[in-house]
């Protein structure tokens, strides 16, 4: 268990970046300031900038976790199972706002899949993020195998599955924004990620001929 301090720390930090979101979705991320997220979360402004080093890390701050999961489910999958198999049953996995079926949470997923669509600098921030999951997982992938520091095979095969993921985001954005909603929009994500990764599993060879 962690300690005292950590414990506090940590609660400060899930409290400034739970009232950053709050401000973000009511009145868009463009137009709520750093030093307003602070009054709000009643912190100083030097505070937030010691748990949150950008304005956009107070919204994308949990993307560090799914790093750490997606990594481990690479590195912990069973013995013989290949890396698309481990990363299939990862990102075909329901989690988050996306497996929620209450009202409130369905509707709150909506108005922050809004405030990111109308932000270019949530996009370029989460862009960023997702290029450094793809480095992550080139490198896991080129340790894993031992491959050649020039060898191009896990940069690859590192953006092939990272794209998968990223064409479900923009897939899951593009039905929320149309109004789809649970239980039909978790369903139609899935069945597109089952197509994907069996695009992946086929080879492209023939795709497009």
């Amino acid at each position: 268990m962690p300690g005292l301090r950590e414990r506090k720390k940590q609660q400060t930090r899930e409290q400034i970046a739970d009232t950053a979101r709050r401000l973000f979705v009511e009145r868009g991320f463009d137009q709520v300031t750093v030093a307003e997220v602070a009054r709000e979360a009643d912190v100083s402004e030097k505070t937030v900038f010691n748990y949150f080093p950008t304005k956009e890390d107070l919204f994308y701050w949990r993307l560090e976790e799914f790093e750490e999961e997606l990594l481990g489910a690479i590195r912990e999958r069973e013995p013989g199972e290949s890396f698309l198999a481990a990363f299939g049953r990862f990102v075909l996995q329901q989690r988050g706002m996306l497996a929620a079926d209450d009202p409130d949470t369905i509707e709150y997923l909506a108005g922050i899949t809004r405030l990111i669509s109308e932000s270019p600098a949530l996009l370029a921030r989460e862009a960023q993020v997702f290029d450094r999951y793809t480095s992550s997982l080139a490198s896991l992938m080129a340790a894993e195998t031992g491959a050649r520091e020039d060898d191009v095979e896990p940069w690859v095969a590192a953006n092939a599955l990272m794209g998968v993921h990223r064409a479900l985001v923009d897939y899951s954005r593009r039905r929320i924004l149309a109004g789809a909603r649970n239980p039909g929009l978790s369903r139609s994500v899935r069945a597109q990620g089952k197509r994907a990764l069996s695009l992946l599993e086929e080879g492209l060879g023939r795709y497009g001929a």
